[in-house]
């Protein structure tokens, strides 16, 4: 317990009563030991008067010597340790005090106040002291640059011009946010410009995410931009995953090498070979399809086969009359052949069982149909359809092509090959045991300016994804699609729901004056229209549902020798 020594003197003599100072030790607690502020009396620890309390045998109040002193008395100072302050105030003092004293006592008070505020003062300006010499020894680059060569050293400030811009955009421009890309269970195709990362895609893939829902791919781009190996990385890379590739059409034959390296097979079709294609196969059955299902299938498909080739080679629509005389002599043929061919339908057109044609009126019903067929058995088209396959489609290969550079000189020969190769693979394609399909329509804008073609290609675009199948339609540019037929036609309405069903759009290198019908087409930003000239060979725009990306495909060296198209160019044949 702290305690504090006061002496106290002017105590009475016990025999003659005189005064006189005697010397005492008195110690007490000075916890309690408090002033009050009114009535200035000094307390004990029990909080009593000393006035009060009186000596038996002096007979007179023990504090008799003790008074009550201000500010100036003794100094009895006390440290609050919490807000580190200094208190000072006086005890207890002798009263016969002499003046000199108490100014000493003041003096010695004052100089601890003092003492104590420079102390304070001194500790609160040592953090700013500490700053300031922290800022004096930081050295910060000059706003050109450092000097010395290899400096980057600018004469003069960088000074960037004040952009204004939406939230929305200013939020995709962010420098340290990036598109996160499809994930990595897909097939890679090259880098993302925009991320720096691995870009990666596989339709089965993302509408099994639920990333999309229609697997079709539109691709567009101008010559020489790169579109051509794309496709074929594509379906390429895709067999490893178990997919298998059919070429409904090959204009151009750039297919056919690729078709032989990864051990498929490419049927070339053309005048002077020997290469037959029977229309009127039955084709491969699907597993689980019974007999009767089987035989309706077939004849219904014959019967549209027939009438679409009747419609590419006359250029219109066919009579009710027309249908009924194909209908006549495909029944007939059938009877008399298990597998009938095409020269057995004309003949049947042009030369009625007289048991079918019992007024005679059916000839002329289908005069001008039979003409329009044997073109294609007798005429300039013939060489091609006027005898049995020569080729079997196989469905377990992992590639199948149909060459047809060696009649792409003529538009009309190419649309009939086209009909009869799509009926062709089409009982391969619709059956749902088959597996997942890539089917690449190349130089789609000669497809579609022949109607019967370009219903038969809505059709499977429309029942992908039932049989699994991702289409790829492939052509130059975005207005190939207005080239479709007149405005308000069936034809122009049919080719822009193929647009509609391929929510995956890949835009490559475009003409400045493709720029506004490619961006309404597609719906593309401001930005992303102006992007669309500016893209370097291998580049695109890939737009997937409302998502963008601008990718550079990468390929093998392997792969670039497979899929190079500008070997004679270059002459690297």
């Amino acid at each position: 317990m702290a305690t504090t020594e006061v002496e106290i003197g002017l105590a009475r003599g016990p025999n003659d009563g005189s005064r006189r100072y005697l010397p005492a030790a008195i110690a007490f607690d000075t916890r309690p030991l408090v002033l009050r502020a009114g009535g200035g009396r000094l307390r004990d620890r029990a909080g009593r008067d000393p006035s009060l309390l009186r000596d038996s045998q002096a007979g007179r109040s023990a504090g008799a010597g003790l008074r009550r002193l201000g500010p100036s008395a003794v100094p009895g100072h006390l440290m609050d340790e919490q807000n580190k302050r200094l208190y000072s105030t006086v005890l207890v003092e002798p009263g016969t005090g002499r003046r000199k004293h108490r100014r000493a006592r003041q003096k010695a008070a004052a100089a601890l106040y003092a003492n104590d505020a420079k102390a304070r003062r001194h500790a609160a300006q040592e953090p700013a002291e500490a700053e300031r010499a922290e800022q004096r020894a930081t050295t910060y680059l000059p706003p050109g640059g450092e000097p010395g060569q290899a400096a980057l050293r600018s004469w003069q400030r960088l000074r960037l011009p004040t952009h204004q811009d939406t939230s929305a955009t200013l939020g995709g421009a962010y420098p340290f946010l990036a598109e996160g890309g499809l994930g990595p269970a897909s097939m890679f195709v090259g880098q993302d410009l925009y991320s720096g990362g691995s870009f990666t895609y596989d339709p089965w893939q993302l509408y099994a995410q639920g990333l999309i829902t229609a697997p079709n791919v539109v691709l567009a781009g101008i010559v020489g931009s790169g579109k051509s190996a794309l496709v074929k990385s594509l379906y390429t890379r895709s067999i490893a995953f178990g997919r298998r590739v059919y070429i409904a059409g090959d204009p151009k034959g750039e297919h056919t090498e690729v078709a032989r390296a990864v051990g498929g097979r490419a049927i070339v079709l053309g005048h002077g070979l020997r290469t037959r294609l029977n229309p009127l196969d039955e084709g491969h059955r699907p597993s689980g399809e019974s007999d009767a299902d089987w035989a309706a299938s077939v004849a219904a498909r014959r019967r549209d086969l027939v009438g679409a080739l009747t419609e590419t080679v006359l250029n219109r629509p066919l009579s009710p009359l027309e249908h009924t005389a194909i209908d006549v002599a495909l029944r007939a043929s059938v009877a008399a052949a298990d597998v009938p061919i095409l020269p057995m339908v004309v003949d049947r057109i042009l030369a009625p069982d007289p048991a079918d044609d019992t007024d005679g009126r059916l000839v002329e019903d289908g005069r001008l149909v039979g003409h329009a067929l044997r073109r294609l058995v007798a005429g300039d088209l013939a060489g091609l359809f006027d005898g049995p396959s020569t080729e079997k489609f196989d469905p377990s290969l992992p590639m199948i092509s149909l060459d047809l550079s060696r009649v792409a000189e003529n538009s009309t020969l190419l649309s009939v090959l086209m009909t009869c190769s799509s009926a062709w693979m089409e009982a391969a394609l619709l059956d749902p045991a088959g597996g997942q399909r890539w089917v690449v329509y190349d130089e789609a804008w000669r497809l579609m300016s022949h109607p019967a073609l370009l219903r038969r290609m809505d059709a499977q675009w429309r029942l992908a994804r039932h049989y699994g199948i991702a289409n790829v339609l492939v052509f130059h540019k975005i207005s190939d699609l207005d080239n479709v037929g007149d405005s308000g036609s069936a034809m122009r309405a049919l080719a822009s729901s193929l647009l509609a069903n391929a929510e995956t759009r890949i835009v490559y290198r475009q003409e400045p004056d493709q720029l506004t019908a490619t961006a309404s087409a597609l719906g593309l930003t401001g930005t992303e229209r102006k992007l669309l000239p500016i893209l370097g060979t291998g580049q695109g725009l890939w737009r997937i549902k409302d998502r963008s990306f601008v990718v550079q495909h990468q390929l093998h060296p392997a792969e670039l020798a497979l899929f190079d198209t500008t070997a004679r160019m270059t002459g690297n044949v």
